[in-house]
Parts: structure tokens; sequence; C-alpha cells
């Protein structure tokens, strides 16, 4: 039985135990396995939300749980025995990691707004083609043929707003599925119900839909929404990323910072900025039209990174160390590279007294199946080192620069395993 719906805290008895898929009697200290209960509160991967974290406390021990799958009507605890151990017919309370948990629900009922407003600003077109529901972002995928444009995001993240400022009542009912569908409700085609489903109304008629997730009791709980990307993942295929809570807030406090930096850079007010910067690169144009001209000492030059770029499955892929060692010169060079090649995976690297310096790009088509900040860790892992930030830029660091050359070399084989995922 799982009680999630109601409680994030309950009680339940242990009758079934696995380690390395086989079925065991007991899990002592350190020991990994999979917890199975009769009752249960944590909510198991399903409908693009992911699993519950938390933990299951017996009298003799603790079982850590890292997350919640579901075989048939059983949700399976995958997680590591703390303390103690936990024994077949052990009575124990099982606590959902409840920050965790409000921040998905946030986030699961921010993707029925979202879904709602995509419709609503873009047209009945729209359809549910995946999405994601994590604790620190919500992604969405529908059917439409054109990238959004900042009206349109405008647009949509103002609806969201409107019916979470509005605080209205997120209501689930239990009927059947002819009378779901008969209400208007939307069901994802080509997925199966069972005859009695569960339907989730936000903001009266705004959102109908059929949903087994767990969600927050008023709009107003998520907080806020902001839209963070989007893609294109196939065609006709958009992809939209967004934060809610304290995740949209974290991502304004940035763009604040950002524009403080900017401002302070240009040695301008925030008013006058873009004025200043297009001037910047109307300068730019005109010099390096200048220096492209006939008879330019610089015109016959060619960029040689370019040429060092490789072809992975129709993917320019170019993993390179340049001689700028200026994180501001190395993004420039990396935003040049970026406009340059149109479609690409780039990873550039400097090395500066001892240390490696990492800038990994990718160009806005492609982020959708690439994410920056998931290459440059996997590099910045060989030569000790870590880093993070967008899923189209992103920076990291490293102290091993004699494994630089072998962590740049294994870029494109990065590339070909994730188009084969």
């Amino acid at each position: 039985h799982f009680s999630g719906y109601e409680t994030d805290e309950d009680n339940g008895r242990v009758i079934a135990l696995f380690k390395d898929d086989e079925p065991v009697a007991a899990l002592h200290a350190g020991e990994r396995g999979i917890v199975v209960l009769d009752n249960t509160p944590f909510y198991a991967e399903a409908g693009g939300q992911i699993g519950d974290c938390g933990q299951l406390r017996g009298d003799g021990g603790v079982f850590e749980v890292f997350d919640t799958q579901k075989q048939g009507k059983f949700h399976k605890h995958a997680g590591t025995v703390s303390s103690g151990e936990i024994e077949l017919g052990d009575e124990v309370k099982a606590v959902v990691d409840r920050g965790r948990r409000r921040a998905i629900m946030r986030n699961h009922s921010a993707t029925h707004l979202l879904h709602a407003a995509l419709r609503q600003v873009l047209g009945a077109h729209v359809e549910q083609k995946g999405s994601l529901v994590a604790d620190d972002r919500l992604r969405f995928d529908f059917s439409h043929n054109a990238p959004l444009t900042a009206g349109q995001i405008d647009r949509i993240e103002a609806l969201v707003n409107k019916h979470i400022l509005m605080n209205s009542q997120v209501d689930a009912q239990l009927i059947s599925k002819d009378e779901a569908l008969k209400q208007g409700a939307i069901a994802l085609f080509g997925e199966k119900y069972p005859d009695e489903v569960r339907v989730l109304s936000i903001g009266g008629r705004f959102s109908k839909e059929l949903c087994g997730g767990t969600h927050v009791d008023r709009t107003g709980d998520i907080g806020t929404f902001k839209i963070t990307s989007q893609s294109n993942v196939a065609s006709g295929i958009r992809r939209v990323e967004a934060v809610t809570g304290e995740g949209a807030l974290q991502r304004i406090k940035q763009m604040e910072r950002n524009l403080a930096d900017l401002c302070a850079l240009m040695n301008v007010h925030e008013d006058h900025l873009c004025g200043k910067i297009g001037g910047l690169m109307e300068a730019n144009r005109s010099l390096r039209k200048e220096l492209s001209a006939p008879g330019s000492r610089r015109s016959a030059g060619k960029d040689t990174l370019l040429e060092r770029a490789v072809d992975v499955g129709g993917i320019k892929v170019l993993a390179a160390k340049i001689e700028q060692t200026d994180k501001r010169a190395m993004r420039t060079r990396l935003d040049d590279l970026k406009e340059k090649f149109n479609s690409a995976v780039i990873v550039l690297a400097a090395v500066k007294e001892n240390r490696v310096m990492l800038l990994a790009g990718v160009t806005d088509d492609l982020t959708g199946r690439f994410r920056a900040d998931d290459l440059i860790n996997r590099v910045a892992g060989r030569i000790g080192g870590k880093g993070g930030g967008r899923a189209d830029m992103a920076e990291a660091g490293g102290k091993h620069p004699e494994e630089l050359d072998k962590a740049l070399a294994a870029v494109p084989e990065q590339v070909r395993l994730g188009l084969q995922a």
C-alpha cells in the first residue's frame, strides 16, 4: 500500500529483502540492498517523477534510502544499512526526506501549469512527449515545430506565475477513465491506464490531467516559476527546463550577480549596459571586417582550431589546448568557435602555473542531447578536478596537467557514446 499522498512518514513491515538481486533474511551495517514494505509513503519513480529518498528506522537498525523504484505493485527501496541491521518481519518507520519531497512536488505541480500554459500560448497541438520531475529542476518535452520566442516565454512564465499567485487548490480525485476523458482530462497518447484513474485539477479548468504523482496542496506552495532553457530534442519536439521555489530564487540571484559583474566590467549603470555592449560589438565587427579585408596582414591567416575539429555522427567535436590563460579570453574564444561551427561540442583547456583551466561549450541545437556541465565533469575527473555550469557552457579546474592530453583525447568517444545512449 502506498500512503504517500496523505503523509511523508508512516509505519510498515519488511516483507522482502534483496542483496545483489538475491533474496536474503537480513541486511547488515554497510551492506547495500533493497527493502520491500507492506506499506510505504515513499513514491516510486513513475510518470517522469523521480523516486523518494529518506530513511527506514527500525529497533535494530537504520536503512538509508537513496532511490525508490516500482516493480509490479511493490515499491523497492534501494539503499544502504547505516547502522545495525534490517531483518525480514521488522516493523520500521518509513520517513521520506521532506525537503526533497516538497521540492519535487513544487516542480511536478509547476509542470502541469507549464503544460496548460504552453497549450494556451502556442495552441492545442501541444502534446506532452516526455518529462523529468526532480528536486532541483523540471524538464518538459512537447510537440512544437519552432523555438519559443522571447515574447512567448514571457507569456508562458506570466501565466504560470499568475496561477501560483492565485494560490488555487490542487484537487485530486479517483474516477473512471471514461469519465475523466469526458471531463476533458489530458492523457498521454499511447499510455495504458487502469479503469480507475487519478485526475489532478489545478485552477479549476486551467489544468486537468491524469497523474499518479505527488503534488502541492495549493499553487502558492510552488513559490515562483522561471524557465531556464529551451532546446530541440528531435524533429517537431521541443524541450523546456525550469526551476521553482528556492531553485528559482537562486537562479534570479545568480542573474543579478551576473548583471552586477557585467556592469562593473563595463563600468556602466545597468540601464545603459545593452547600449554599451552593442557599441563594443559594432566596434568588434568593424575590426574583424578590417582584418579580413584584402591586403590585411592577417587576412590570409587561418583559424587552426577549426581544422582540428573531428566529425562524430555528424557533430563537430573539438577538444584542444589553447594559449590563452585568461578566463575572459577563453570564454570569448569559446563563444567565437560556437558561432563559427554553428553546431558543435567544444572543450578548451589551458595550463597556468601547473593548474588546468577547462571550458566546455555546447551549441543551442545540441543541449537537448549533451550538457556542457556533464561533459566538463567527465573531463575534469580525469585530471583530478571538478566543475559545473549550464547545459550550454561550463567551467572546471584540475591539478594534473600531465593527464590533460589523454582527457581531451577521450572527448570524441564520450560524444559518440552519448549519441548511442
